[in-house]
């Protein structure tokens, strides 16, 4: 029996569209109420939200019945990290602050089962290959492991041919709040110059075959986006949508009083 299919990677290979959203929470309950939503993927954020690694596992239990496809975002490349969440079934990584060709040589290599990669095999025990149940998994896993990379400094973008020629990378995801600060427009993701560097990389990511990525949550910048080459694109944030609507139906209500 082989690995299971990755959806999330297959739309990609296909030059689908594909909208998401991020998931901060860190709570299985909106975690799961999140995955009737509709979207075609979540981010389980470990790097800006309160999880750890029994949370992220926890919350992909819960994402087992939904069509939208778990993406776990880690804390920072490490090769560990990405070895314990893949082994708890992540089977779409992304990885922050990646500056340049060798950091990104070398997640492929964390991700791949020797002899061509790093990753540990330890998969008999692992929720990844159903505890021994996926006899196959050893020989089939590589192909069905999305990696995603995301470029978010002026260095990386300086190094962004050399990370796209890099074979094993299936997207790069342009993070626009860590762009804008160390382009010295902390806060401000909509500036002019920031936009013009968003824009152009996406566009120079599609070119090449991969797979583009943003987080947007202005309908103005994800619709430029898009038309730049993003294909997949994430819309909001669970904080954000529970933020903003309570403040709003708060206000409202209030405002009924004066």
């Amino acid at each position: 029996m082989p690995a299971p299919h990755n959806p999330f990677k297959q739309s990609l290979k296909d030059g689908e569209t594909v909208f998401g959203c991020w998931l901060g929470l860190a709570d299985t309950f909106s975690t799961e109420l999140m995955g009737t939503a509709g979207f075609d993927w979540l981010v389980i954020d470990g790097e800006h939200a309160p999880n750890d690694l029994r949370s992220i596992l926890a919350q992909l239990q819960v994402l087992e019945a939904s069509p939208s496809h778990p993406v776990v975002r880690v804390p920072i490349g490490e090769t560990y990290m990405l070895k314990q969440v893949l082994d708890a079934g992540a089977q779409t990584v992304l990885v922050p602050m990646v500056d340049n060709a060798d950091q990104a040589r070398q997640l492929v290599r964390d991700v791949t089962y020797p002899p061509h990669g790093d990753r540990g095999v330890g998969y008999a025990l692992t929720r990844a290959a159903r505890f021994s149940q996926i006899t196959d998994y050893g020989t089939t896993a590589d192909d069905q492991i999305c990696l995603l990379v995301q470029v978010e400094s002026r260095k990386g973008l300086e190094n962004l041919d050399e990370i796209l020629a890099i074979d094993g990378i299936d997207g790069v995801f342009i993070g626009p709040a860590d762009l804008a600060a160390d382009m010295g427009h902390m806060g401000n993701a909509l500036h002019p110059d920031v936009q013009t560097a968003i824009m152009s990389a996406l566009s120079k990511i599609d070119a090449s075959g991969k797979a583009a990525g943003i987080l947007s949550t202005k309908d103005e910048m994800t619709q430029d986006a898009i038309k730049a080459g993003a294909r997949f694109v994430a819309v909001g944030a669970d904080v954000l949508i529970l933020s903003h609507t309570a403040q709003a139906l708060a206000s409202k209500w209030r405002e009924t009083l004066k």
